[in-house]
């Protein structure tokens, strides 16, 4: 695989500084530039980061002296880089619009928004459940009127929790879903110095997140139907979002319910085996073994369970039956690596594996 260079846009955000720090060292991917908003434009990256870096390793090296591009010009941005990723802090309608900039600029995007997730021929990828969902990009580029430009988004974080459990078990006709999801702070973007009112606190209620928990896994499961992604009409998904005291990793509670009922042990198989093109192609970012399943009652709730496979993989726990559904089970993966930026990462290795970024 050739070496691709590419640029982060919003670059100093919680999601940006995930960016650098998975990509310090990638075996495909060169970080050569960084953007973000006017106000960090012309500084160099740890000037204009500063306090805020939340990472647990230091900025890398290679990185701290960068200086940093703005973002909104687009042309000089894009004709620096083979491709971008996108983390910006904005208004939605601004970030559709800049996306679709830097796509007719002829630089694909490879986007952390939620802006353009519902644009009817932009797929939303979660790489091991359905990559064949890529084949939209063709039709996007001759709406665009683009050769090399397109936009392609990873999920809500939240639905990565729990949706790829689900997947291995949709032959058995899921019929219902419910889940509850315990999202950490830095789905927010905050940390506990940013954010102290967060101590010792729970927050019963994230912005428009249970409509995108809920709408969003139905386009994943969708068809390419005439140039768009059509949405699954089933399961019939209801979902309740909290914020708390978590640094990082987004705990879901899972009920489920289905036509043909499996056995426990035919649902543990099923998740022990259960792998997807990332695997298969052997991308640099992808888990060996993408959901793990553990029998201790208490588990996942670890800081190991969290970053089981450098953060890439779902751990699963305390499967047990349920007087309303099915089964009921406990998810947990970590939001910034797997949900966010890691996520995206792998995304662009199985577009690049695939041609999409030539």
């Amino acid at each position: 695989m050739k070496e691709f260079h590419v640029g982060i846009v919003g670059a100093t955000g919680m999601v940006g500084q995930r960016f650098i720090s998975l990509l310090d060292k990638h075996p495909w991917f060169k970080v050569t530039l960084l953007a973000a908003s006017a106000r960090s434009a012309g500084k160099t990256y740890e000037d204009a980061v500063g306090k805020r870096w939340a990472m647990d390793a230091p900025i890398p090296e290679n990185i701290k002296k960068m200086v940093v591009y703005d973002a909104a010009k687009v042309e000089e941005v894009a004709a620096k880089v083979d491709f971008v990723f996108c983390a910006v802090d904005m208004k939605k309608d601004e970030i559709k619009a800049l996306e679709e900039a830097y796509a007719k600029a002829e630089c694909p995007v490879i986007s952390n928004n939620s802006a353009n997730r519902w644009t009817k021929d932009v797929p939303m990828i979660i790489p091991e459940m359905n990559a064949d969902h890529a084949e939209i990009i063709h039709s996007q580029r001759k709406r665009l009127g683009t050769k090399r430009g397109f936009i392609a988004v990873k999920s809500n974080c939240s639905i990565q929790s729990y949706v790829p459990a689900l997947a291995p078990l949709m032959d058995f006709g899921v019929t219902k879903v419910l889940a509850c999801t315990y999202q950490a702070i830095s789905g927010a973007g905050k940390t506990f110095e940013t954010w102290p009112e967060m101590l010792d606190n729970l927050i019963p209620y994230i912005g428009g997140e249970e409509e995108k928990s809920e709408q969003e896994p139905l386009k994943i499961w969708g068809s390419i139907v005439d140039g768009e992604i059509v949405p699954a009409t089933s399961p019939a998904i209801t979902t309740q979002c909290l914020r708390v005291p978590v640094s990082n990793g987004h705990t879901a509670a899972v009920f489920v319910s289905f036509e043909k009922k499996p056995t426990i042990d035919e649902m543990k198989a099923r998740w022990a085996a259960f792998s997807g093109e990332p695997q298969k192609l052997q991308l640099p970012s992808a888990p060996k073994q993408f959901l793990n399943y553990f029998e201790e009652s208490d588990r996942p709730q670890a800081k190991t369970e969290r970053m089981l496979e450098n953060g890439m993989a779902i751990s699963i726990g305390r499967i047990r039956e349920d007087s309303q559904y099915d089964y009921k089970f406990v998810c947990l993966s970590h939001n910034t690596i797997r949900g966010a930026a890691g996520g995206a990462v792998l995304m662009a290795e199985l577009l690049a594996a695939k041609g999409y970024l030539d």
